[in-house]
């Protein structure tokens, strides 16, 4: 039977780890400076069935020879913290020629690890950092998720825990020496400086609900840029439950932010705060991985993994990587070195480990541009121009000619120039540039010297669409009429406000190809009483450098 020394065996994650050992056949070597927790767990494990014993360790002081005299075959570290810390364990472990894992979220630690590479391999020893949900879990689902791909444009991984999940004082503490700290992430095509837990964004997660999230100072925001390439962005962010404490530390992160306040030395106060808010929010965890990107056919597509953890399970996820990874150097299928616990564990591996408890997982797969959403099949029987434009993410510029014909009245040519609409004029030339990320496009619009611009999300079956102009919002109901795609318009808001159909613009709007294969474009819109605001009609090619879908 192999030993495994498993480190912080008594704390939040070390626990859970240690019954799925034993479960597994393991020998558990319960350590910690705390003999008395390592002693209760092992009398748990022993009264289940398992074989363990305990030992009282402190690992900052952690040698080779300490190591070899335990027997165990195999390192676990699931102690921490790992933010700022040096990795003596993992060097001990090396020096005494044994396999070591670890559960490390810093970005710090993980970052520095390969250091010990070349020492693990003189040592034939395999040494894992990060085996845990991020990076091992959130890069195996990538890796899964985007598996044939062309190119793949941006990535996101997030977690959002139960609302009385444990938080103890060192994992608050690692939290808060980057919240509202400059945090390093690769978005927007480039590398910039972003607050740590700014940026507050909704997800879906399911039977989880909506739930806000901010961003992340993970691994992840180094290896998923590295190992993915996404020409957008890569991001991890995390939420925490209930809405009122996410909200009340997006404020704090603000503060911080601004001022250059050290938020570590309230660590005490904010753990016990986020103990009074607990029974106000979900105890349900989740997790949520997406990726947006071109497949094998050249689609655009979306692909989504999400994981929801029943009330108390949610801690046992960080571990199972760390499990599935001790399986895997008892059973010799990994080379030696040092390295994240990136690429070496197949998610089918890691969903084996999950497979055991109460967790709810969904994986989909879809059209990642709206129009395709919108329209569904017909999509795919419009020429290619047309779904080539409307394929794109990322951001894409289009360059053509139009002539513009000039509102009906005084009053519809106010109402144009206050949204941006050219005037009449003879032929123009146009750029046109589409911002998509595959939840919305933004679609701005040069036509001689007018500048406008409109915002289309929210794609919905039997083709419909909401395109956004400043506050006004239209419905639209798109549909392919032979080679063409025609624009009808179903209704009108203004903000939230529902407004009468009666008084709704008027389109006669659609796309079509020209005898030179081009896309083309006729767009006409008035209201009532008012007549044509503005009538724009031309064509449009890529811009020189563009390689579209």
């Amino acid at each position: 039977m192999n030993a495994v020394f498993l480190i912080g065996a008594g704390g939040v994650f070390g626990s859970r780890l240690a019954q799925g050992l034993a479960r597994d056949g393991f020998e558990v070597v319960c350590a910690g400076r705390d003999l008395n927790r390592a002693q209760t767990v092992a009398a748990r494990l022993v009264e289940t069935g398992g074989a363990a014993r305990a030992v009282a360790l402190d690992a900052r002081t952690l040698t080779a020879e300490a190591l070899r005299s335990t027997g165990a075959a195999i390192v676990v570290d699931a102690a921490g913290p790992f933010h700022n810390a040096a990795p003596t364990v993992a060097r001990a472990a090396i020096a005494a020629g044994l396999p070591y894992v670890d559960l490390a979220d810093a970005r710090d630690f993980v970052a520095a690890f390969p250091a010990l590479d070349a020492a693990a391999r003189a040592a034939s020893v395999v040494a894992l950092t990060g085996a845990s949900s991020t990076p091992a879990l959130s890069n195996a689902v990538l890796d899964d998720l985007t598996a044939g791909w062309c190119e793949v444009m941006s990535v996101e991984a997030a977690i959002s825990p139960g609302a009385r999940a444990p938080r103890g004082r060192s994992v608050v503490e690692a939290i808060l020496s980057w919240t509202g700290r400059p945090v390093r992430v690769f978005e927007k095509g480039r590398w910039r400086s972003r607050p740590g837990w700014s940026g507050l964004v909704t997800r879906d997660f399911g039977p989880a609900g909506r739930r806000r999230l901010s961003l992340c100072e993970t691994p992840d925001l180094d290896l998923l840029p590295a190992r993915f390439r996404p020409t957008r962005s890569a991001l991890f962010l995390a939420g925490l439950e209930p809405p009122i404490l996410h909200w009340g530390m997006s404020l704090t992160a603000a503060f911080a932010a601004a001022t250059g306040f050290r938020l570590r030395p309230l660590a005490g106060l904010l753990t016990a705060l986020s103990g009074l808010f607990a029974p106000f929010g979900s105890d349900r965890g989740a997790m949520r991985v997406e990726a947006f990107g071109i497949d094998a056919r050249g689609r655009a597509v979306r692909a989504e993994w999400r994981l929801v953890a029943e009330p108390g399970v949610g801690p046992v996820v960080p571990t199972l990587a760390a499990l599935a990874a001790v399986k895997a150097i008892a059973a010799g299928t990994l080379v030696p070195g040092a390295r994240a616990c990136v690429g070496d564990l197949p998610l089918a591996a890691l969903e084996a480990e999950l497979d055991a408890h109460p967790l709810i997982r969904t994986r989909t797969t879809e059209r990642a541009a709206l129009f395709a959403r919108a329209i569904g099949p017909d999509f795919d029987a419009l020429p290619d121009p047309i779904r080539a434009l409307h394929e794109s993410l990322g951001l894409s510029q289009w360059r053509g000619e139009c002539r513009c014909d000039g509102p009906a009245s005084p009053l519809a040519g106010l109402v144009g120039r206050i949204i941006g609409f050219p005037g009449r004029s003879g032929t123009e030339p146009v750029e046109v540039s589409i911002d998509a990320d595959g939840r919305r496009s933004i679609w701005r619009r040069h036509i001689g010297p007018a500048r406008f611009q409109s915002v289309l999300s929210n794609p919905r079956a039997g083709g419909r669409m909401t395109e956004r102009f400043g506050l006004v919002s239209v419905e639209l109901g798109l549909h392919r009429q032979a080679d063409r795609l025609v624009y009808d318009v179903l209704g009108w808001r203004l903000g939230p406000i529902p407004l009468p159909r009666a008084l709704a613009p008027r389109t006669t709007t659609h796309e079509a190809i020209d005898a030179q294969g081009r896309f083309t474009f006729d767009v006409e819109i008035g209201l009532p009483l008012l007549g044509r605001i503005v009538h724009y009609r031309g064509w449009l090619t890529p811009a020189e450098g563009e390689d579209r879908p």
